[in-house]
């Protein structure tokens, strides 16, 4: 016996299997359903950062007196993440460092003991119960096949798309892809929202995007080959709209081999491609990673700027990718003391997380302070 979602139905979606609709209009940036998390895990790396429980950034995190290595917001959070914690708790005491199985291994491991303990349909399995999530065990090895979370997890992520942790989320697996999404999943805490990227209408489906899209189709459909075992034939992967200026080169009278270019540095890279092939984005996105970690605000800065000029023209509406991107420079700006122009990046981003994360979420609250400091 499923559950119900206001507005919100289970249907067999032609071509692709269970999939969900809606069965009432919903605007652009309207939560369209909101569902915790079944199971989750923060990343060992965001140990001490964030609450283990709620996925609370703060300073002065109480530690685990036993492992040391958990970090709670209080002894209400600690006492509330126990039954998952012992889990890893005397494995952390006794080897410490030397105990590091996956962030997927670790994500099994809860699902598996709420399994145990929970006998009754949780808040997170309204439509989809954790045991009916879709597998694919004809096509993946042993290695894979750890009750299917590697492709049906989720990665929370944090304003800046920095992975904080892995989740499943029952209601939210039923979603299907597309490169032309419906709604966007944002995460508040450890639970994730749905809201909706452009109006809808009764019969639309609901549709995510479980890659990133700044890619050319082939590549696309390569990663959901690869990772989904399916091929999109959305309206996107059929027109390939994008693709000539997302592989834009420049015209040269001597062509050059892919062995010569493998070598190149990225300013003799920008000679031969333009600097919206996405390609050429991505190695610029890893060199302003770079001057960021050396501590060079103004090649972060330099870099920064070229990517988002292409980002706002080859991602879809309400993109994180940009909004992210906006954020980063704003920051910088703002560090740098270049506050009008930082202030102008951050409303920016602003307007596209309203939609994406609705007004009221704690990271518009935090840059409406950021904002106004200035």
């Amino acid at each position: 016996m499923t559950g119900s979602i206001a507005g919100i139905e289970r249907f067999d979606s032609p071509g692709k299997g269970r999939g969900l609709r809606v069965t009432k209009p919903f605007k652009t940036g309207e939560l369209l359903f909101s569902t915790p998390a079944h199971s989750y895990v923060l990343s060992v790396k965001e140990r001490g950062c964030y609450c283990e429980l709620c996925f609370t950034r703060k300073e002065g995190l109480a530690r685990c007196g036993k492992c040391k290595k958990a970090f709670y917001c209080n002894a209400k959070c600690q006492k509330g993440d126990w039954a998952m914690h012992k889990l890893e708790c005397s494995a952390l005491t006794a080897f410490g460092e030397n105990w590091c199985p996956s962030e997927i291994s670790r994500l099994v491991a809860r699902i598996l003991a709420k399994k145990k303990t929970q006998k009754e349909r949780c808040a997170s399995e309204k439509m989809l119960l954790i045991e009916e999530i879709q597998s694919h065990e004809e096509d993946v090895d042993n290695e894979k096949r750890e009750m299917n979370v590697s492709c049906n997890g989720f990665t929370i992520e944090d304003d800046e798309l920095s992975h904080m942790g892995t989740a499943v989320y029952p209601d939210v697996a039923l979603i299907n892809h597309s490169c032309l999404p419906s709604v966007i999943v944002t995460y508040n805490g450890t639970s994730a929202e749905i809201r909706a990227v452009k109006n809808m209408q009764p019969g639309d489906e609901v549709l995510i995007s479980y890659i990133d899209l700044l890619y050319p189709t082939d590549d696309r459909n390569n990663r959901l080959r690869e990772s989904y075992y399916f091929t999109c034939d959305c309206q996107e992967c059929k027109t390939k709209s994008k693709d000539k200026a997302k592989l834009k080169a420049r015209k040269r009278s001597d062509p050059i081999e892919p062995e010569v270019i493998s070598s190149m540095s990225l300013d003799e890279m920008g000679a031969v491609f333009d600097d919206a092939n996405v390609y050429m984005l991505h190695m610029m996105y890893q060199a302003m990673g770079v001057c960021l970690y050396m501590e060079d605000p103004e090649g972060a800065i330099r870099y920064g700027e070229k990517i988002l000029k292409h980002y706002c023209k080859l991602y879809p509406p309400y993109s994180l990718n940009v909004s992210s991107m906006y954020l980063k420079l704003g920051r910088l700006y703002m560090g740098m003391e270049r506050y009008s122009v930082g202030v102008t990046a951050l409303k920016k981003a602003m307007a596209i997380m309203e939609v994406a994360h609705g007004k009221n979420h704690s990271y518009l609250t935090e840059l409406r302070k950021e904002i106004t400091k200035k």
